[in-house]
């Protein structure tokens, strides 16, 4: 059963997409605004779909202005064996990315190795194991791949291999440890060792994070992570979860948000989370901004990026970026084409004359173009000095460029049904408090 949220103004079909992109040699380290990224999760459940990821991969790595692509989570099914061989021949398929792919590890892919089904690992050793094949070095995986910066460079740091950092333009992304289930949190007696210093690892990156893009004055933040951080009862607590004899488990997720709420302060920023969802979503992703802080307030330049793709074996997400825009990024879902070609060799032939650029299949013409979603909801922080309520960044654009000097309009009231009216579609933004 699908599920449909109400997004008020946050979700605004567009009529056709506008593609950005930087070219294929300078996508590593291009400084421009604009790009795109295209993002999958949950592909491989069993062998047979082996072949099915490296059409999916095939697909992507066509599109000349793919800048990179982030594997965000489970690699493998959870009745998959945690094997070494298997790791192996997964990173294998991962690597033979014509653009660059950052790999963020998943709760299936280390978390749930004890189980029977998965062999009986340790899940620890498993995640060690993981770390020396897949994060072994500076660089992303894929054909020419990205360098990055890994939290392993901070000597208390040095096994958080997984957890990465790099730049395209002004903007800064982050990839971080964060799996499904209850962030692996134990409820065994006894020190709960794994997750307690990998909570702490976490929390030192994203505050890493935060002041190295401070410093470099960058647009924006992306994080990418397995886990939802941030589940449906998150904003409704229970009250009277205290008249209740069972004990409330332990939310494995709790650290993590005061972390981010501490980067969303450091950093004034649009700070964007991306991550995969189990419960199937309309459109295949949802958008939305769930942070709130000690005290209930919604944390306003945090946006959340959810995605459940209807196929993920043949379809990926797809983000484009255009700093220099009021509404930046545009979210589409995008399909493999139904007649791609045979998959070319490993390694790309190179242009007459051994320029080193490598010549791309062309990719299969689309019969439709995607449905695609704009993000107006990325505005920087209040400022805690402004105390005339306006907001601090001059106000919400209106329709037509012009600045209205007035704080933007309240989220519509619950229940009462789509806006309507005459004129341009009016941009809604959520509200700064609840």
């Amino acid at each position: 059963m699908l599920r449909k949220r109400r997004r008020g103004g946050l979700q605004r079909a567009l009529v056709c997409l506008m593609m950005f992109g930087l070219p294929f040699a300078a996508k590593a380290e291009g400084p421009s605004s604009r790009y795109s990224f295209a993002v999958v999760a949950n592909v491989v459940t069993e062998p047979g779909d082996e072949t099915t990821l490296q059409r999916l991969i095939d697909a992507i790595g066509r599109d000349p202005q793919m800048s990179f692509v982030v594997y965000d989570g489970n690699l493998k099914g959870s009745r998959e064996t945690c094997a070494d061989r298997l790791y192996e021949r997964r990173r294998t398929l991962l690597d033979a990315s014509r653009v660059p792919l950052v790999f963020v590890p998943g709760q299936r892919d280390w978390g749930t190795c004890g189980t029977a089904g998965a062999g009986g690992y340790d899940p620890v050793e498993r995640l060690d194991f993981l770390r020396q094949d897949f994060f072994a070095d500076a660089n992303s995986l894929g054909q020419f791949p990205l360098t990055l910066t890994r939290e392993s460079e901070v000597s208390r740091f040095r096994p958080y291999r997984e957890n990465a950092r790099w730049q395209l333009g002004d903007t800064v992304f982050i990839a971080l440890n964060v799996p499904d289930g209850n962030n692996h949190f134990l409820n065994a007696g006894g020190r709960n060792g794994e997750f307690e210093d990998r909570v702490i690892a976490d929390g030192f990156w994203l505050e890493h994070a935060a002041e190295f893009a401070r410093r470099r004055n960058a647009r924006a933040i992306v994080i990418f992570m397995q886990g939802n951080a941030m589940p449906e009862d998150y904003e409704r607590p229970d009250r009277f979860a205290w008249l209740r004899f069972r004990r409330t488990p332990r939310d494995g997720y709790a650290e993590l948000r005061r972390s981010l709420v501490k980067l969303a302060e450091t950093f004034r920023g649009p700070v964007v989370l991306v991550h995969p969802d189990n419960v199937k979503l309309t459109r295949g992703f949802a958008i939305d901004q769930p942070l709130r802080n000690d005290k209930g307030i919604r944390i306003a330049n945090v946006t959340r990026i959810e995605f459940s793709l209807r196929d993920p074996l043949t379809q990926w997400l797809q983000i484009d970026a255009d700093m220099a825009r009021r509404t930046p990024l545009r979210v589409s879902v995008h399909d493999v084409p139904r007649h791609l070609p045979l998959l070319p060799p490993p390694l790309p032939p190179l242009l007459p004359g051994g320029s080193g650029e490598p010549v791309l299949p062309a990719m299969p013409e689309v019969s439709s173009m995607p449905d695609v979603t704009e993000i107006p909801g990325m505005q920087q922080a209040p400022d805690v000095n402004n105390a005339s309520g306006t907001n601090p960044m001059g106000g919400m654009a209106a329709p037509g460029g012009a600045s209205t000097g007035k704080a933007a309009p309240a989220w519509p009231a619950q229940g009462s049904g789509p806006q309507t009216g005459s004129g341009a579609p009016q941009t809604i933004l959520p509200p700064t408090q609840p």
